[in-house]
């Protein structure tokens, strides 16, 4: 077996085509995890090259056929004020073979050893964690746009070099064919009965404002969590740059107190459905044809990728009113037969309540691992 750097187009080739080998007889995989995976890496579109730095290998075996693959990245930002210094690895496909993935792990770690790093977190972005984050240990079915998809047999690949669990990820699944929980309902109701609340969708055209918006209350809410990190006005911009073309503004929802911005749910259209159509490039024929297919065919889906509250705003409803703002809007449409919620921590015991009293069930688990040097 042969380590190969990824820095010529053919090992890159190699480095983006390799799930659609792996997974060619698996119906669930779905092509969109190859579209995404090129500006992941390209310092042009990725703002996380600022703070951070990244490579990639492929792995070949004697036939010089490409057997796996892997990333490894440092988020100096994320590194400021952390009690362990951790690198990420991500991007990690293998074959069924215990030695090819030592091979992976073991690149990754002496790389990030070089750079001074005393552990390595993954399955891991170079971006933002509500996007192909954690590996799929539970819930091997077809994922969302943006969440990892992996065999079953990766787990024993992290857990036999010695990666113990550092969280697990949950995502669960509201069926909106059925009525919420009427005590869900009615605090729900009452919330958005009481005129000191306004609760707005937001608007594309006034979006520097709702990112500023946004910015205050996530960096309130997620202070006291370990490894936080300030968002900065430029990724929200940048993640909303790139998400764009598939924004719903009426399925974006923020909360203000007496005009205060409190809390806000995003939402995105699960759109899996119309890649799945495409042969798994974005040239500029799939790009057409993404638009056409984005107008004519029902999304019957929905995924809540982050919502947040400010502390002092916490367990009085408000995160329960945002999610009703939502079901108004989308059970009139009569396209919306699920709605996914993805992902929280297993740290997140608030959250995670707040998912149960939905209504909603259990659908996903991602976990997080780590491995200390």
């Amino acid at each position: 077996m042969q380590i190969v750097g990824v820095s010529r187009r053919t090992a890159e080739n190699e480095f983006i085509n390799l799930p659609a080998s792996l997974y060619r007889n698996d119906p669930e995989w779905p092509n969109s995890a190859v579209l995404d995976v090129q500006k992941t890496f390209d310092p042009q579109k990725n703002s996380f090259f600022k703070h951070g730095c990244c490579t990639r290998w492929i792995l070949q075996d004697s036939s010089q056929r490409t057997i796996g693959r892997i990333a490894a990245f440092i988020n100096y930002e994320k590194l400021n004020g952390a009690q362990l210094p951790a690198g990420g690895i991500g991007f990690f496909e293998c074959i069924a073979d215990k030695n090819a993935a030592c091979e992976l792990f073991t690149t990754a770690k002496n790389w990030l050893c070089e750079r001074q790093m005393k552990a390595m977190d993954g399955p891991i972005n170079f971006g933002e964690n509500f996007n192909y984050w954690g590996l799929l240990v539970e819930g091997f079915k077809r994922p969302a746009f943006g969440m990892n998809y992996n065999f079953s047999y990766y787990q024993e690949l992290f857990e036999q070099y010695g990666f113990v669990k550092l969280y697990d990820q949950y995502t669960n699944l509201i069926d909106a064919t059925v009525p919420m929980p009427e005590r869900f309902t009615q605090i729900a109701n009452r919330v958005m009965g009481n005129p000191k609340f306004q609760f707005r969708h937001i608007a594309k055209r006034s979006f520097e404002k709702f990112a500023r918006d946004m910015q205050e209350i996530y960096n309130d809410a997620w202070s006291d969590f370990e490894d936080f990190t300030p968002l900065q006005m430029e990724r929200i911009m940048s993640s909303f740059k790139e998400m764009k073309p598939i924004i719903d503004e009426r399925i974006i929802w923020f909360a203000y107190y007496n005009e205060e911005p409190v809390a806000f749910i995003v939402c995105l259209p699960e759109i899996n459905k119309i890649f799945n159509r495409l042969d798994g490039s974005f040239n500029w024929v799939n790009k057409l044809k993404f638009l056409w297919y984005l107008n004519t065919i029902p999304i019957d889906r929905l995924r809540i990728i982050i919502m947040g509250c400010k502390k002092k705003f916490q367990n009085r409803g408000i995160e329960s009113a945002l999610i009703r703002c939502l079901q108004l809007e989308v059970l009139p449409r009569k396209t919306i037969t699920e709605v996914e919620l993805s992902w929280v921590g297993d740290f997140n015991p608030k959250m995670i309540a707040l998912h149960h009293a939905t209504g909603a069930k259990r659908d996903k688990v991602h976990r997080t691992y780590r491995y200390t040097f």
